[in-house]
Formats: C-alpha cells, sequence, structure tokens
C-alpha cells in the first residue's frame, strides 16, 4: 500500500510500505478520509511527538473508513462496517483511570497511520474508542469525532452556564469548534482572530462579536470595554502562545475562568501576576486529548448534524500531495482542515 511515512524534521516521504498485519483482537480499515490537524503540522515540523509518534513511522490520526478484515477474537465489528476509530485508548486499570481522567492514563495506547490506505485498529481501541457511522453521515464528517471529543472535553471543563460571555482566542478549525459548542451551550460569544476569513467563519458559527487583532491594537482592554469593564465569564485560549495566554487571564472577570486549551511550544514559560490571580479567584484550567465518552459525544454532535465537514475542511488532495500540503498548512497557521484521500 502507498502510505506516508514520517522521517524526521519535515522529512516526509509518501511511498510503497507492507499492509499492516492484524492480530486476534485487531481490525484492518481501508481509510476513505484522513484529515489534517495541528498536530500533525506540529509533528512534521519538529520530526516526531514524544508521546504519540517517534519516526521512522506512517502518521495521521484522524481517519473514517471501511473494514476490511478483522480479528478472530473480534465481535463487535463485522467486514464492511463503515467505522471511525479514535487516535487513543485508555488503560482502566491506572490510578488516573480510576479518578476518571483518562486522558491522562498512565499507560495511554496512542494510534497513528492514517495517511495511507490502510490502518491497522489495535485491539484495545477496538474495545473501547471505535464507532460505527451511521448511513446519512459522511466519512469527512466522522472524521472530525477525534478534535471535537477534545473541544468538548475542554468547554466542559471551564463549566459554562447559559448567558455566560466567553472570549475564545484563536479561530482556527478548533477555535471555531468552541464558537459553535459555545453557542450550543447558550453562551454569548466574542471571536478573537487574526485573519478576516476567520472571523468570518466565526460569524457564521454564531460568534456574538468579533475582534480583529490586525485592527485592534489591545484586544484585552477591547474585551473588557465590551464588558462594561467587567471581563469575560471564560476565556478559551486556542493559539498555543505564551502571549494570547496572558490575553485570556487579563481577559476573564473575577471569579472567572480560564482554559489554556492551545499547547505551547516546548519550554515556554509564562509569567502571570499572583495578585490578579489570587484576589480576582481566577481559575486557570488546561485541557489536553480526550476520552472515549467524549468520542461518544463528539460522533452524537455530528450524527445530529451540528458539526459538518463543510464548516472545517476547504478541500481535497490525495496522499501523494499530503508534503505539499503540510508545507502549506505550515506557513499558514489556522487554516481549515484538508482532506486526504488514499
Amino acid at each position: 500500500m502507498m502510505a506516508a511515512v514520517l522521517y524526521g524534521k519535515e522529512n516526509l516521504q509518501v511511498e510503497p510500505v507492507a499492509v499492516p498485519t492484524i492480530d486476534r483482537g485487531d481490525v484492518l480499515v481501508r481509510v476513505k478520509v484522513a484529515l489534517t490537524c495541528g498536530t500533525d503540522v506540529k509533528v512534521f515540523r519538529r520530526g516526531y511527538h514524544a508521546r504519540m509518534i517517534m519516526p521512522p513511522a506512517v502518521f495521521g490520526h484522524e481517519l473514517a473508513g471501511d473494514v476490511v478484515a478483522v480479528g478472530e477474537d473480534v465481535t463487535r465489528f463485522s467486514i464492511g462496517d463503515r467505522v471511525v476509530a479514535a487516535n487513543s485508548a485508555p488503560c482502566e486499570k491506572c490510578f488516573f483511570c480510576g479518578k476518571n481522567l483518562q486522558n491522562l492514563c498512565e499507560d495511554l495506547l496512542f494510534n497513528n497511520g492514517a495517511y495511507a490506505e490502510y490502518i491497522r485498529i489495535p485491539a484495545r481501541i477496538v474495545e473501547r474508542n471505535t464507532y460505527r457511522i451511521p448511513e446519512h453521515v459522511s466519512y469527512h464528517d466522522a472524521a472530525l469525532s477525534e478534535p471535537l471529543a477534545c473541544v468538548v472535553r475542554g468547554l466542559d471543563d471551564t463549566n459554562p452556564k447559559p448567558g455566560d460571555t466567553i472570549a475564545i482566542i484563536g479561530l482556527g478549525p478548533i477555535g471555531l469548534m468552541f464558537v459553535k459548542l459555545a453557542k450550543l451551550a447558550g453562551a454569548h460569544v466574542i471571536a478573537v482572530g487574526r485573519r478576516k476569513t476567520q472571523l468570518d467563519r466565526a460569524c457564521a458559527m454564531g460568534a456574538d462579536e468579533l475582534i480583529s487583532t490586525e485592527e485592534v491594537k489591545m484586544p484585552v482592554q477591547h474585551v473588557r470595554h465590551m464588558t462594561h469593564g467587567r471581563g469575560v465569564d471564560i476565556a478559551i485560549e486556542a493559539v498555543g502562545k505564551p502571549e494570547t495566554w496572558h490575553w485570556a487571564v487579563d481577559m476573564v472577570r473575577r471569579g472567572g475562568t480560564v482554559n489554556f486549551f492551545g499547547g505551547c511550544p516546548n519550554d515556554s514559560k509564562v509569567s502571570l501576576d499572583t495578585a490578579l490571580l489570587h484576589y480576582s479567584e481566577i481559575t486557570c484550567k488546561a485541557s489536553f486529548h480526550h476520552t472515549p465518552a467524549y468520542m461518544q459525544r463528539a460522533l452524537q454532535l455530528v450524527v445530529d448534524g451540528h458539526i459538518t465537514a463543510r464548516s472545517f475542511v476547504n478541500r481535497e488532495e490525495p496522499l501523494a500531495n499530503l508534503l505539499e500540503v503540510m508545507r502549506h498548512l505550515m506557513s499558514h497557521n489556522g487554516h481549515l482542515k484538508t482532506a486526504i484521500i488514499p
């Protein structure tokens, strides 16, 4: 089969490799669509991911496809099933799983290899984090479930209430998902982004107010002006830069909540005003990854039509063009997803 193999920093080759073999509890999936992800772009730029992938390896992790082979112990799926598989599954035995923090599992099993014609889904993920796709849901839509699961969990972590004012900083696909889900939760949304196209998409998602960081020199002060000097109830940072982490803290009201959702580059440091955090009783959260329960909730949002690929995927490219796609995304941070068709 043809697959995209990462060999190191910005070293990607689409080449023939052996079709994965499966064990008793595994399934083999013919990939119908794999979506690009900001994490994949970071992996491409760095050449590795300490927890998810070490080269040389086939990479990519947002996918949907058809089951073409099943191990002899598999009972939940059959050949021909349309499925979406998450990129991880917890052990359900460790300390953190016992605390219902499966995303922090001490033995969290990751799976990569979506940028290929076929992918092996290991037994643990087959058992705990793979789902049938209803007939009316497209492969493109279903493949959004994995990043959406992270966003569903991130919004839950902030405990939004109907009527809350939420500032969302960063309007790439993740930020736009936050806008949509915040509106579904009954929030008043202030969307903060750089490009007009991003702001237009946020408006289409239901954002109530828009702030362009290209036009507004002091977005924090602008947000406070919009909220009569008080600040927002919740600020969600979906960029992954120390500067915008600071913005989020400075935008939130007394007693409000900040979610540092965007992961900053390795070794980044932030210096926060301890007096502000203490005397304003600001809650600071950081959300990482998802759990099977959140995958199920995300897929249901897709099934119900709340999240569709037409809002987050702007083009299709063949697998052979993946290197060009990665280079483009690396220089156009925050753009919509590309659907890779093996």
